[in-house]
């Protein structure tokens, strides 16, 4: 038997497939390393892989690293929950109701307007530096997203099939649970799944205004102290947590959906 038959086309594209990350990575690592050896720049500018790997290792040791990273961890979950509580019950209610969606769409509207950076400051002068202030600004940067993504699943469902269910005697209850979150699930997910990754930066925008424990806080504190190295160990944390959580909604959306795969 030859090596072809033995790997057919499709696992070996999928190899393939796999091995390109790791590949880029590497590839991503040397070339840090090379520009930081031929620049000659210093470490506080621009630090090699191996004096962030070091920093890493030092702050994981420490626990300093777990620590922080757990306190980000705390308040992003807390802001998805309540960013996407509030947003999924009004953007119901917006959808069934064109009137409700005319008299808050201008308050909606603008708190997206608005930067988050300006916002931020603001909410930590009322509900002070705590965790309570760090959940409110990701709320607030999640809302938005799933909120559209509610509205607009929850309209896209076809006319036809409301009128089915109305020849059915199906009660309200049963439409929403029968017909009207399966058809709005799809697009809360894709909604939850910008949320997710937004929630990290508020949480960050957070912290760096005015916290002092949290992910953010650590990239204060490199920064103050032209600890670059520590700064980069940080953001490389940052987007270790973006990437799970986006890892967990689409392993979410996979399992809640695979009656559309069946259909």
């Amino acid at each position: 038997m030859t090596t072809k038959e033995q790997f057919p086309p499709t696992l070996r594209t999928q190899a393939v497939h796999s091995a390109l990350v790791p590949v880029s990575l590497l590839a991503g690592l040397i070339l840090w390393a090379f520009i930081t050896r031929v620049s000659g720049l210093p470490s506080f500018i621009l630090p090699s892989p191996f004096d962030v790997w070091t920093r890493l290792t030092q702050h994981l040791l420490s626990g300093s690293l777990l620590f922080h990273l757990w306190i980000t961890l705390l308040e992003v979950l807390g802001g998805l929950a309540l960013g996407v509580s509030i947003a999924t019950v009004l953007g119901y209610a917006l959808a069934k109701s064109p009137a409700v969606e005319r008299l808050l769409s201008p308050y909606i509207v603008a708190s997206q307007a608005i930067p988050i950076v300006a916002i931020a400051p603001l909410l930590i002068i009322w509900f002070g530096p705590g965790m309570l202030s760090k959940v409110l600004i990701c709320a607030l940067i999640v809302f938005f997203p799933v909120l559209v993504n509610i509205v607009v699943g929850i309209r896209s469902v076809p006319e036809n099939l409301h009128a089915l269910m109305r020849s059915l005697n199906a009660s309200r209850q049963q439409t929403l649970r029968l017909l009207e979150i399966p058809a709005a699930l799809p697009v809360l997910l894709g909604g939850l799944r910008i949320g997710a990754t937004l929630s990290v930066i508020g949480a960050v925008v957070g912290e760096y205004i005015g916290s002092d424990r949290g992910l953010g806080f650590l990239i204060r504190l490199g920064d103050g102290n032209f600890d670059t190295a520590l700064v980069f160990v940080a953001i490389l944390a940052l987007v270790a947590l973006a990437l799970s959580l986006y890892g967990i909604v689409v392993s979410l959306e996979k399992r809640l959906l695979k009656w559309k795969n069946s259909v």
